[in-house]
């Protein structure tokens, strides 16, 4: 795991060898690679590379930029290739000067070029120079868990694993309109498009080539396929998941440093730990949680303790409080690039730090609710929909999962979700499946009078919702297919971006083994009413790994994510409330372009339910605006 920065100068302009160019953006990354810092220019001045390491694997001969024997490909890559034992053998032993998966990934460029990233099993972003052709090779992982982004300026092609090394060289700073309807509606960006007008992300399971004075030109390489195999029964899909899953751990704990794990108190977390527990049963293993201590609803830690006590794991609980909310969260916005996902990217950052006081790599469980459906929204939805296909006539009609009937028992997971459900029926009911579901996950509309009707254009930003809700590479009939697929291409990218900024600010690795591209494939193809069946969130996981669980995780239906008491410490005044209101109501907050006329503070400070998230959005989309847009020298 590590950072890198680089350009690509036009052909008028030369990199002096000694660039500051390289300096100035290595300083902004530098918390991504703690254990060294590498930099290289080619002999023409075309290129500059530079790259900053946390030491993984081959602590002492991985370091980068890796150029090739004979001189012709450079690389620096960041992320960590599982299958490079496997990757050694077929490219041939005696190639290799080092054990590091770098260089495995050189040679397989050398040798499979472009291709080679469908033989890369793991996560990456990759930038290779060939001297030969005199171009740039860029290419990140199948699922987008190792950030690569882009800029084209007047001068140069930047590129960077973090938005805030490009910031220095853009032309200008201005906010994307169009990536600002995005993260009013979804609290992320679609595609391509960041929040800094001019800054790009390379979209995952994408490579491209670059020459000198040109953009990029983006191709996909990997797609997963919702074509659901009926010829299996359900004793095989069980077997063929546990084999799959197994495996995926096995191969994410390699490493010469020791391994840990997230453990949140769900399934997905918890699972992940039991099973690298199997791989490692000898010696220490360390977990890490967090807890609020303001309710039970906040502190999930006796969840994590028991999978800890029945695993014999040592259980590393962070108390995170409103102070440290005060103290942190601006830093948690500067290293976040720019905001998304909620406020759970706080509590992140908190348990990172103790992570990184302990290891170097962690295990996380990011992937398991959009792959094996575990969000409540999906149950809520699916359940109008059986009422419709009741009255229709058209319930077995198609991929459906359940019945209504069947669904009822296992609503009890809704208890917490009840303003969700008021403003997702508040439209009316039974309208067409992508308008509902746009629905139920667009938060533009909860902000009433708070944003200028002017400042979002919702239609552009519905259109795309829709290219990516209908993919071709989905089945028409299943509309759970579909919802977990628009939040696998969407929400589940944002996620990743919090766990690799989060973590990475505390210079640690972490690995979501979930996203392990055989599984992936796999589970698109099973059959929605084995995953989902009775309306039972992620129930073909559970029952089979469910002697891996303690019963109290394994029967849980409250479970919510990492809820943060943001709105509690408001309502009841204190630092939070004072500091929220301090950068909230400054005459600069209060005239932002996207904001109403006639802003109120307390009016947005008292209206938040116990788990809105329009304060968060608003709060962190301001920290933002000051720190990378009104900061010119951030």
């Amino acid at each position: 795991m590590c950072g890198f920065f680089g350009l690509l100068a036009d052909r008028s302009r030369a990199i002096d060898q000694s660039s500051a160019d390289l300096d100035v953006g290595l300083t902004l990354i530098r918390h991504r690679g703690p254990d060294g810092t590498g930099k290289w220019v080619s002999p023409n001045g075309q290129v500059g590379f530079g790259h900053v390491r946390l030491s993984i694997i081959d602590l002492e001969k991985g370091a980068q930029p890796m150029h090739s024997d004979d001189g012709r490909y450079t690389i620096i890559y960041n992320g960590e290739i599982f299958n490079y034992i496997e990757l050694r053998a077929e490219l041939g032993e005696s190639l290799f000067r080092t054990h590091s998966d770098t260089e495995v990934v050189l040679h397989a460029f050398q040798c499979w070029g472009a291709d080679c990233v469908n033989k890369l099993r793991g996560m990456f972003a990759i930038a290779i120079w060939d001297a030969a052709e005199q171009r740039l090779f860029l290419a990140r992982d199948r699922f987008g868990i190792k950030p690569l982004y882009w800029a084209k300026t007047s001068q140069s092609f930047y590129f960077a694993s973090e938005i805030k090394a490009l910031l220095p060289f853009l032309d200008r700073r201005s906010v994307n309109s169009a990536a600002l309807s995005d993260y009013f509606t979804f609290q992320f960006c679609l595609g391509e498009k960041t929040l800094m007008d001019g800054a790009w992300q390379m979209p995952a399971a994408h490579f491209a080539f670059v020459t000198p004075g040109q953009k990029p030109q983006m191709q996909r390489y990997w797609e997963v396929h919702y074509e659901v195999d009926y010829d299996h029964t359900e004793q095989w899909f069980t077997e063929r998941l546990r084999q799959l899953l197994q495996d995926s751990v096995h191969m994410h704990m390699r490493a010469d440093v020791e391994v840990g794990s997230y453990v949140s108190g769900g399934v997905d977390s918890s699972l992940l730990a039991s099973l690298a527990r199997e791989v490692r049963p000898d010696g220490p293993f360390k977990a890490f949680n967090g807890r609020f201590m303001d309710g039970l609803e906040f502190d999930e830690s006796r969840y994590a303790k028991a999978l800890a006590d029945e695993q014999n794991m040592q259980l590393h609980v962070a108390d995170i409080s409103e102070q440290d909310f005060v103290d942190h969260i601006a830093k948690v916005i500067w290293h976040l690039d720019q905001p998304t996902a909620g406020p759970g990217s706080f509590p992140q950052y908190m348990v990172s730090k103790q992570v990184g006081e302990h290891i170097k790599v962690v295990l996380g469980g990011q992937g398991g609710d959009e792959i094996f459906g575990g969000y409540a929204r999906y149950l809520a939805a699916y359940f109008e929909q059986c009422i419709k296909g009741a009255i229709d006539g058209t319930l077995h009609n198609g991929n459906y999962v359940v019945s209504y009937e069947s669904i009822i028992p296992n609503l009890e997971t809704l208890r917490q979700y009840k303003p969700m459900l008021r403003e997702f029926w508040s439209g009316g009911l039974f309208g067409e499946r992508d308008e509902r579901y746009w629905r139920l996950v667009n938060r533009a509309n909860t902000f009433g009078i708070i944003l200028a009707p002017e400042a979002i254009d919702q239609r552009a930003t519905f259109e795309e919702f829709k290219s990516i809700f209908w993919g071709s590479n989905v089945g028409k009939e299943s509309y759970f297919d579909s919802m977990t697929h628009f939040d696998f291409k969407t929400l589940l990218p944002a996620l990743l971006q919090v766990e690799d900024r989060m973590s990475m600010a505390h210079g640690v690795e972490a690995r979501v083994p979930f996203l392990d591209h055989p599984l992936v494939e796999f589970a698109a193809t099973i059959p929605a009413d084995i995953k989902f069946r009775n309306g039972e969130l992620k129930r073909l996981l559970k029952a089979v790994f469910s002697n891996h669980l303690p019963a109290a995780i394994r029967d849980r239906k409250d479970k919510m994510g990492f809820p943060v008491p943001l709105n509690l410490w408001l309502k009841r005044g204190g630092p939070a409330r004072d500091l929220i209101g301090d950068v909230l109501g400054s005459q600069r907050a209060r005239t932002r372009p996207y904001l109403g006329n006639g802003l109120s503070i307390d009016a947005v400070l008292d209206s938040q339910s116990a788990y809105g998230r329009n304060l968060w959005a608003l709060l962190s989309l301001e920290l933002w605006h000051q720190q990378f847009v009104d900061n010119t020298g951030a």
